[in-house]
């Protein structure tokens, strides 16, 4: 499939989308919107896939929305288009709205975090499941500069990730974070030198691609993204069904056999 605003590889098990407008740091807009989630069914249905790395091309991750689409929102009264269908009508009625759609996706998308990460870049960023990033990135949450407020679940997510107050002065003030707070905080979970940044990201996403269960993954992300929506007693609930599975399926049965026979491990996903 050809794309204008991302780039799309499959490499040892990896799939690679790259937000592709260099000239204006990946700076978002509907081509790239509609690209993107289309990239993601690519990667959710391709068996040969168990893991997504997001990153960006250039000296950028994503700088938020392309300020000609903003004015043209200002142009418009702030009217919008509709939104794209559930990624999956099975999931929980969370994820089933236009960007929050990342935990539909089956499988773990990592953040790979290049460079400037604003506004909706960083929404779409706080939605991957694991985010690493390179030492050049720079945060912002910018919203409050444009005046906007916190958009499309921010309000909910940001906080469980940096805490309360961390949450309120990204928001509220829209400073500018660089790589090292990001950590710091718990924004992100590794900072990496430019140099290197790439390698590292894709050496850890590769880990995941050989040598754990895809079946595995499937079901923890799961967990993981219905949990705070649960009580305790209910995500206990659906981890005893989810385990009983897991102990009748063929990942199981080669996690054990692997482990005994001390060979690298051959799961399939089943």
């Amino acid at each position: 499939m050809a794309f204008e605003d991302i780039l799309y590889e499959v490499e040892a098990g990896v799939a690679t989308v790259t937000l592709n407008r260099p000239d204006r740091l990946n700076a978002w807009r509907g081509v790239m919107e509609a690209e993107l989630r289309q990239a993601m069914r690519l990667a959710a249905d391709d068996a040969e896939v168990k893991v997504i790395v997001l990153t960006g091309a250039g000296r950028g991750f994503c700088a938020g929305a392309d300020m000609d689409v903003l004015q043209g929102a200002v142009s418009a009264g702030g009217t919008g288009g509709e939104a794209p269908d559930a990624f999956d009508p099975a999931s929980r009625p969370d994820f089933r709205l236009q960007y929050p759609y990342f935990p539909a996706v089956p499988k773990p998308i990592l953040g790979a975090i290049n460079g400037a990460c604003a506004g909706l870049g960083m929404v779409m960023a706080l939605y991957t499941d694991i985010r690493f990033a390179s030492e050049a990135t720079v945060f912002t949450t910018a919203f409050s500069r444009r005046g906007l407020i916190a958009e499309h679940g921010m309000s909910w997510l940001l906080p469980r990730i940096v805490g309360m107050a961390n949450a309120a002065d990204l928001l509220y003030s829209a400073r500018r974070v660089d790589a090292a707070e990001a950590l710091r905080i718990g924004l992100v979970n590794r900072v990496f030198p430019a140099a290197t940044f790439r390698n590292e990201v894709m050496a850890y996403a590769r880990m995941l691609a050989s040598e754990v269960s895809p079946r595995s993954l499937a079901v923890m992300k799961r967990e993981l993204w219905n949990s705070p929506f649960q009580s305790l007693s209910e995500a206990i609930v659906d981890a005893n069904a989810d385990m009983a599975l897991s102990l009748k399926s063929e990942d199981f049965k080669e996690g054990v056999a692997h482990f005994l026979e001390k060979r690298p491990a051959r799961f399939t996903g089943r």
